[in-house]
C-alpha cells in the first residue's frame, strides 16, 4: 500500500506538472529575473500546485480505499487548501507579508483547533516531572507550524533546492514513522515524497518550472504537521528530533535573523546571503551547491535517526557536537557576515574565503 501510494503520487506529479506550467503562464504566475535571482529568463512558478494536486488525489484515493476515514482527515486537507490558496495568490499577485502571514496562521489554527493537533507537555530529561504548556500549547504549536512553513520558503532559492531538502526531511519522517509503526504518518509522508520527486523531474537544474510559494508553503505546512503528529507529547529528547530533521532550513532561518540583527536590518528584509548564496559565492556551481545542501540535509536526517535511539547522555553529546559543527560551518562560509567568527577566533582559526 505504502509503495503504491508513493508511485501513484509520483506518476500523477510527472503528468500534471507540464499542465500547471502552462496554467502559470496564463495566470501571470511568472518569476522575472532580478538582482536577487539566479535565473536569467522568465520562468513559470506556482508549480507547487502540481505537488498539491498529486498529493490530494492520491491521499483521497488511498484514504477511501484503505481507511474509509476521510472525515477525520478533513482538518489536514482544509489547512493544506488554505495554504495552497495563499501560495497561489502570492505567486500571481505577489502579496504583502501581512496577508501571507495571516493565511499561514489560519491554516495552523485549522489543524490545531479543528484537528486537535497540540504539543501539550514534554517530559524533561533528568527530572521526574513533566512540563505542561497549558494555555501556551496552542500558540506554541502554531508558532512551530508557521516557523517551519517560512523556513522551507526561505531556502527556495535554487533549482530543486526546497523540493530536495523537503524530500530528505520527509524520508526521515517516514522512516521514523515506520519504526514507530505509525502507518498514517508514513503514508502521508510517502505520498508527498512521490509528489515532490515527480515535480523535481522538471525543477532540478536547469529548471523548467519553479514551485513558487504555492509549493514551498505547502511543503512547509505538511512537514510541520507530520513532525508534530509523529513526535508530540513526548520527551524533551524526542521533541528535538524534528528540529534535527529540519536542521538545514531551521539553521538558515535562524542565522538569517542573526545576520539581519547584526547588520541592523529589518528581520523581514530580503537579502542574498542565505546558505545557498554563500556557497555559490565560495565558487560552487549551481548544481554543486544544491547537491552539497542535499548532503547536509541527509546528514541531519541520519543524525535524527541515530539521536532517537541514543541514551540520554549520548543524545546530549550528539546535539552539542551538531551545534558546534553548525557554528563552525556558519562562520567559515560567512553566513552571518565575514566578520562573524567568535568560535573560530576563540580556537585561533583563520577563516579562508
Amino acid at each position: 500500500m505504502l509503495i503504491g501510494a508513493l508511485l501513484v503520487a509520483f506518476l500523477l506529479s510527472i503528468f500534471l506538472t507540464p499542465f500547471v506550467g502552462k496554467l502559470a503562464f496564463k495566470l501571470g504566475a511568472t518569476d522575472k529575473p532580478n538582482e536577487r535571482k539566479v535565473h536569467s529568463k522568465i520562468m513559470p512558478r506556482m508549480g507547487g500546485l502540481a505537488i498539491f494536486l498529486s498529493f490530494f488525489i492520491t491521499f483521497l484515493l488511498f484514504t477511501l480505499l484503505f481507511t474509509n476515514d476521510l472525515w477525520g482527515q478533513l482538518p489536514l486537507l482544509v489547512g493544506a487548501l488554505v495554504i495552497i490558496l495563499i501560495g497561489m495568490a502570492d505567486d500571481i499577485y505577489e502579496l504583502r507579508a501581512a496577508p501571507k502571514f495571516l493565511g499561514q496562521v489560519l491554516a495552523a489554527l485549522i489543524i490545531v483547533l479543528w484537528g486537535g493537533l497540540e504539543v501539550e507537555f514534554i517530559n524533561l530529561p533528568f527530572f521526574t516531572d513533566t512540563l505542561e504548556f497549558g494555555v501556551l500549547s496552542i500558540p506554541i504549536t502554531i508558532l512551530w507550524i508557521v516557523g517551519i512553513i517560512n523556513a522551507i520558503n526561505l531556502i527556495d532559492g535554487l533549482d530543486g533546492l526546497a523540493g530536495g531538502v523537503s524530500t530528505i526531511a520527509l524520508v526521515t519522517i517516514a522512516t521514523m514513522a515506520l519504526i514507530q509503526k505509525d502507518l498514517f504518518v508514513a503514508m502521508v509522508a510517502l505520498i508527498v515524497i512521490g509528489s515532490t520527486l515527480g515535480f523535481l523531474k522538471y525543477n532540478f537544474h536547469p529548471a523548467k518550472i519553479f514551485m513558487g510559494d504555492t509549493g514551498a508553503l505547502f511543503l512547509g505546512y505538511i512537514i510541520a504537521v507530520l513532525s508534530l503528529l509523529g513526535f508530540k507529547n513526548v520527551t524533551m529528547i524526542s521533541l528535538i528530533v524534528p528540529i534535527i530533521i529540519l536542521g538545514v532550513p531551521i539553521s538558515d532561518t535562524f542565522f538569517a535573523i542573526i545576520r539581519r540583527v547584526v547588520n541592523k536590518q529589518p528581520i523581514s528584509a530580503a537579502d542574498k546571503s542565505h546558505l545557498h548564496h554563500c556557497l555559490i559565492n565560495l565558487g560552487f556551481t549551481h548544481k554543486q551547491t544544491v547537491l552539497l545542501i542535499y548532503a547536509l540535509a541527509a546528514c541531519f536526517g541520519l543524525a535524527a535517526i541515530i539521536f532517537s535511539f541514543a541514551t540520554m547522555w549520548g543524545a546530549l553529546i550528539l546535539v552539542t557536537g551538531l551545534l558546534l559543527i553548525i557554528e563552525i560551518f556558519v562562520e567559515k562560509i560567512g553566513l552571518v557576515n565575514s566578520n562573524y567568527q567568535p568560535l573560530l577566533k576563540m580556537l585561533n582559526f583563520k577563516n579562508k574565503p
